[in-house]
């Protein structure tokens, strides 16, 4: 058996660092320019170095057949454009710490719908998985407050929470599509095609946002955040992560997964100044308790 590089799992640490930045990176976005023209911008930035990649790597992108062009739409028009303009639009209204919490139901979210909609089958353990995950997102959606929720659930679930929800089913629904209908095409050539038509679909709407976009807004701090998105919450994290899936199998790095709420929530405490609630942490742990379970196959 041939031994892992520590650098593997050194890096696969990095991409968990780098995704829960994305979280505060797009909290300061968010609040600076419109939703889509952020968005815009930053897979501008992810398209042009997926493209270098695919062409230095693969040679360029392959010639997509009918059934290949209509996935990698979907995946675009799901996991780039719907899951970004939510991703944005929550963090203007919610803390970063919270919302990076949760991103941690994205594979809740997958496997519920595997079988709800799939009918895939899941064993008794991964039911339990899903249900302490989701009294764990309870806990956290709440602030621990469950009963006063039952009572009053607009007191909990704001503007925010719901946006953090429907980028998480969008997030579902490029996963299940991106499993299913991608025979033939690599990692990257998917990732790229889909950034480029998510890219399209975002141009179109950034149009109609430019009435309200104001370029001296545009401060060091937001086209550092901006270059951060696109660069190393998409593709350097995105390139690492796939080199330990190859290295180490998917489930072992989808552990590295947890990492990523736990990065989000310290990173929002120290650069942002966001309070860690004891019922985050709480939370939290039944989240990433859930998630390991529903994991195991």
């Amino acid at each position: 058996m041939n031994k892992v590089p520590v650098s593997t799992y050194l890096k696969l640490v990095c991409v968990a660092l780098f995704w829960g930045g994305t979280f505060i990176a797009g909290r300061l976005v968010a609040k600076e320019i419109p939703h889509m023209i952020a968005a815009f911008i930053r897979f501008a930035v992810a398209c042009a170095l997926l493209l270098l990649l695919a062409w230095r790597l693969e040679g360029g992108l392959p010639k997509l057949s009918k059934q290949q062009m209509h996935a990698t739409f979907a995946l675009g028009a799901t996991g780039i454009f719907l899951y970004n303009l939510c991703f944005f639009a929550a963090l203007e209204n919610m803390p970063a710490g919270r919302t990076a919490l949760f991103v941690a139901l994205n594979p809740i979210v997958t496997a519920l719908a595997l079988a709800l909609i799939f009918g895939e089958r899941l064993s008794k353990i991964r039911w339990l998985g899903i249900m302490v995950a989701f009294a764990g997102a309870a806990v956290v959606i709440t602030r621990g407050n469950l009963m006063s929720a039952m009572h009053d659930l607009s007191q909990s679930l704001g503007k925010g929470e719901l946006f953090m929800l429907v980028a998480i089913c969008g997030w579902a629904a490029y996963t299940i599509i991106g499993r299913h209908a991608l025979k033939g095409l690599s990692p990257i050539a998917a990732t790229t095609y889909a950034s480029l038509w998510g890219l399209l679909l975002l141009g179109l709407g950034a149009v109609l946002e430019l009435p309200r976009f104001e370029p001296a807004r545009l401060s060091w701090q937001v086209l550092a955040s901006l270059v951060y998105l696109g660069a190393f919450g998409t593709v350097i994290g995105f390139v690492w992560y796939y080199e330990g899936v190859k290295s180490i199998g998917p489930a072992r790095t989808a552990v590295f997964n947890n990492l990523v709420p736990v990065f989000g929530i310290s990173l929002g405490a120290m650069i942002l100044g966001e309070p860690i609630l004891p019922s985050m942490i709480v939370g939290g742990l039944l989240v990433i308790a859930g998630v390991t379970l529903t994991n195991r196959t």
